[in-house]
């Protein structure tokens, strides 16, 4: 019988393994897949390990973090790489646009590409995407899930941070507001596909995601992103963490309203009077749980999906060398928006993003080839499903578009993708969301589900899903959140 049960070995279930077992737990981790990382996974390719989820890492403080509680530092466990120039974008009038790993760079880049008047107003912009952060990240991120009551509790002071961190503006309203520049609005729309979101509806509070890359830095991981999944995987081991994988869970045993342990797949039960679940929340509890446990809970609508794939591609020298990131935008930005989230259909026109993955990580490629991963936006699969011929068109589309650009040449293959169809499939709840919920309301933050289960004793989450969202470093402080909740539960404590 473990202390701890943790379902899932995504970052967010190793983070929390870590953390549990820094204070003497004996944790087990159950993964269903055939090895840790959960959309942080990798595909092996004629010989070449290539990474098929994220592509850049933010926040990796985050990470050192972890890798302390186990004894260990982020510089003792990873090699971060800041490529330059680290983002170029591409726009339908011609114009290119190099962005850098240091806000300094940036600004010196649009200064040169789109005059004084564009870098001073990105300069004003990041300073107010700085003060949001301040702002919000002790109170939306590195804190508990926070409701309106919780911000009732703390008073004036809490109540006072609402005007600050800009709510009740959309992330669009407030770029028209503040930019001028029509290739910068289409830079800052982006941040909010960094969490699936509609740059229309979302409110101008996650214009903080822009202070995240743009001015404290995206990085590339040597070897891979995927060599964060094997540092924290490492690390939990040595702290004696169990991970299992080719371990279904298949349902969650309770008994009068407390966890009691999990059943997988083989029908083999494993006890356990506290359970993390590092899976979808939609899966935990709406699948997991049994019937009469299950709370009760509006759906919320998914973030995107998107339609993702890995080019084996002419290796490029020099001058012509792929730099680490490439944004390719559409005619009309807008229209990918519209096409989401208003007709539920994939972009017409989507922007194409491409990672570079020997540039970025140092990966190691072909003799003559490089993996390019290449991705599209697209909505999360319908409640009936899609049809195939739907991913097809949109595959068709976006290496239309590559070749049209000249970033993809006559002999560079598509050798592997993966569809919002696959990717729903592989992560049961999600309908192929990659951020869990969109965060399309002023009211988002409050509406993620919490680290602590309400109504199930000793029942957790920890993932993209749950508090405090998606992406690489949140699911880590995920993890975190979720075994803080498990220790208070027991009268004890960890270091958030």
């Amino acid at each position: 019988m473990a202390d701890a049960l943790i379902v899932g070995a995504g970052v967010g279930g190793l983070s929390a393994a870590i953390a549990l077992a820094a204070r003497g737990l004996r944790v087990q981790v159950l993964e269903a897949g055939p090895r840790p990382g959960g959309k942080m996974g990798i595909a092996v390719i004629d010989g070449v390990e290539v990474d098929t989820g994220p592509s850049v890492l933010t926040l990796p403080d985050t990470l050192d973090r972890t890798f302390r509680l186990a004894g260990t530092s982020l510089a003792d466990e990873l090699t971060l790489r800041e490529p330059e120039p680290a983002f170029r974008y591409l726009y339908p009038d011609g114009v290119s646009l190099d962005v850098h790993a240091r806000p300094e760079a940036t600004l010196r880049s649009v200064q040169a590409t789109l005059g004084r008047a564009a870098a001073d107003e990105l300069a004003a912009f990041l300073a107010y995407a700085g003060r949001i952060w301040d702002a919000a990240a002790p109170h939306f991120v590195h804190g508990p899930a926070p409701s309106m009551a919780s911000l009732a509790r703390g008073g004036l002071g809490s109540l006072a941070l609402l005007p600050r961190i800009d709510p009740l503006r959309t992330m669009w309203g407030a770029i028209r507001a503040r930019v001028r520049d029509p290739h910068l609005r289409w830079l800052l729309a982006r941040y909010a596909t960094y969490n699936g979101s509609d740059v229309r509806r979302a409110p101008a509070t996650l214009h903080c995601i822009a202070h995240v890359e743009l001015t404290l830095g995206g990085f590339g991981v040597q070897g891979g992103m995927y060599e964060i999944v094997r540092a924290l995987a490492r690390a939990a081991e040595r702290l004696g963490v169990r991970i299992d994988c080719d371990a279904r869970v298949d349902g969650l045993l309770v008994r009068e309203g407390r966890i009691r342990g999990a059943r997988t797949a083989d029908g083999r039960e494993w006890a356990a009077d506290a359970v993390i679940g590092n899976a979808d929340a939609a899966h935990v509890l709406g699948d997991l749980l049994p019937r009469a446990s299950r709370p009760r809970r509006g759906a919320a609508p998914p973030s995107t999906s998107g339609w993702v794939g890995i080019l084996r591609a002419r290796r490029r020298e020099a001058m012509d060398a792929r730099v680490a990131h490439t944004v390719l935008f559409p005619g009309e930005y807008m229209q990918e928006f519209a096409d989401m989230f208003d007709r539920g259909r994939p972009p017409a026109d989507p922007t194409v993003y491409l990672c570079a993955q020997e540039a970025c990580h140092g990966r190691a490629g072909w003799a003559d080839d490089e993996p390019v991963f290449v991705m599209a936006n697209a909505p999360a699969e319908p409640a009936g499903g899609s049809s195939p011929a739907t991913w097809d068109a949109l595959r068709g589309t976006v290496l239309r578009r590559l070749d049209a650009a000249g970033l993809r040449g006559a002999g560079d293959g598509l050798v592997w993708e993966r569809t919002p169809s696959a990717l729903a499939e592989q992560f049961p709840g999600s309908r192929g969301s990659i951020y869990g919920a969109a965060s399309n309301s002023a009211l988002a933050a409050f509406r993620r589900p919490a680290n602590r289960v309400p109504g199930v004793r000793g029942l957790y989450l920890a993932s993209g899903s749950a508090h405090p969202g998606g992406g690489v470093p949140l699911c880590v402080l995920s993890g975190h959140a979720a075994a803080a909740a498990l220790l208070a539960d027991r009268g004890a404590s960890v270091d958030r």
